[in-house]
């Protein structure tokens, strides 16, 4: 298994404008990441790669291509949790089979488990796989909080390497660290990687490394060397960036700033919006001139 730590890209996907997987335009964008932003690893089949949408067909493809066209060249993390357990165990099983580094699993959402529900879940993937996972919490969207001890209990499998926390309780965030030392953690908030870095997580996951890959890595370095002012500097930027990719539509801008770099990053899947407007365009523009 390679290292795990470090700057990993959240693996923008490229659709054809009827909603099919481009294969080209993914294969561009997982080079781009590797060739330009110089990324540790990828983490295929995220809220990133609009996966939530897609078949367990098209997920599977996801993860050939990216296995394909990457190869052993960085790390790769493929996230396989679903609320059907059952495909998450199929995909599971299919990205250990392709050679995958780890799996990681969003915690079920929709329904409102129990935390026992949510430990047998993790369990079953990780028994049925055999492989290594990381827990992929994203409460704002899934309405599912695990607290210190509840950590505590997933990482009484040892199987758990740590977790991939897209939250604002960075005081959660410490405690974890100091509780579980031997565990990692990768931060999954862009625009607050200073503070995380502070407090010592082991790598951040993010989508718009897919872009600013190179300032990510600026102020996860800086920031580890104790150079605070640089690193806030770097980070004045990515926000600011960020901030305009915000206002103007996550993914769709993300794609369209690629297209800017001659990346083929195609268009988004409905029911999100699949085709910038000019004005959306004319922001993307205005973005790349500035930051990129």
């Amino acid at each position: 298994m390679k290292d795990l730590t470090g700057i990993f890209s959240a693996l923008l996907i490229s659709y054809n404008e009827d909603g099919s997987i481009n294969e080209k335009g993914v294969r561009q964008i997982i080079r781009h990441n590797i060739d330009k932003m110089k990324v540790d690893g990828l983490y295929v089949g995220g809220s990133t790669g609009e996966n939530f949408m897609l078949s367990t067909a098209e997920k599977k493809e996801i993860f050939r291509i990216a296995k394909d066209e990457a190869k052993d060249e960085v790390a790769l993390i493929a996230q396989v949790g679903s609320v059907n357990l059952h495909e998450a165990v199929e995909l599971g099983k299919y990205a250990t089979e392709l050679g995958y580094d780890c799996l990681s699993a969003v915690t079920p959402f929709y329904y409102k488990f129990s935390f026992v529900e949510i430990k047998r879940y993790y369990d079953t993937i990780i028994a049925e796989t055999g492989s290594n996972m990381i827990v992929y919490s994203i409460p704002f969207l899934t309405g599912v909080n695990i607290g210190v001890e509840q950590f505590g209990e997933l990482y009484e499998n040892p199987k758990i390497l740590g977790v991939k926390f897209t939250a604002g309780d960075f005081y959660l965030l410490e405690r974890l660290k100091k509780a579980y030392p031997n565990h990692l953690i990768w931060a999954g908030f862009d625009e607050m990687m200073l503070p995380a870095a502070a407090l010592g997580v082991d790598g951040a996951i993010g989508s718009t490394f897919n872009v600013n890959g190179i300032r990510a890595r600026q102020i996860f370095e800086l920031t580890k060397a104790g150079k605070l002012a640089e690193a806030l500097a770097v980070q004045h930027v990515t926000n600011d960036l960020i901030e305009g990719i915000l206002a103007n539509g996550l993914y769709l801008t993300i794609k369209e700033l690629l297209k800017l770099e001659g990346v083929d990053a195609g268009y988004c899947r409905e029911p999100m919006t699949a085709k910038a407007t000019e004005q959306q365009l004319a922001v993307a523009k205005a973005l790349k001139a500035k930051f990129l």
